[in-house]
């Protein structure tokens, strides 16, 4: 079985947040970082080298692959944030409908620039999000 890439590194996360090439990005991780951190309680860790996480959990997949994983975690990625919202999309239709620009994959949220969602909303979904790991994955 393939062992898990993405794990704590002990790298500082400003250290990384101030490597961030775009000034908007740079800042905008500033601001989502220190929502996160708020919202968690807990002191944002490097997760491999892109992913920026808060709290920690352990996950087992039918399959036998285990491993351990940030509750809540965002990158400040070259193209866009990427925020990664666990428990799915479709139970938040109402948050998303109103939440501004952005796109989706499978647990992941994209957006270019905070200033195009509505940060009540998004402070929300990362609420939402951590409450459903706290319930799938009690601490």
């Amino acid at each position: 079985m393939a062992e898990t890439k993405t794990k704590p590194t002990g790298l500082s996360p400003a250290t990384f947040i101030d490597a961030v090439e775009d000034p908007v990005r740079r800042e905008d991780a500033k601001a989502v970082c220190a929502m996160m951190e708020r919202i968690s309680g807990e002191q944002a860790a490097m997760w491999g080298p892109s992913i920026i996480g808060f709290g920690s959990y352990h996950y087992r997949y039918e399959s036998g692959h285990e491993g351990d994983m940030a509750r809540i975690s965002f990158s400040p990625r070259k193209a866009e944030l990427v925020l990664y919202i666990t428990g799915g999309f479709p139970r938040h239709a109402e948050l998303m409908a109103r939440l501004g620009k952005h796109r989706t994959g499978k647990s992941c949220l994209y957006i270019k620039r905070l200033s195009d969602v509505d940060r009540d909303i998004l402070e929300e979904l990362i609420r939402e999000s951590l409450a459903w790991m706290d319930a799938t994955y009690p601490r």
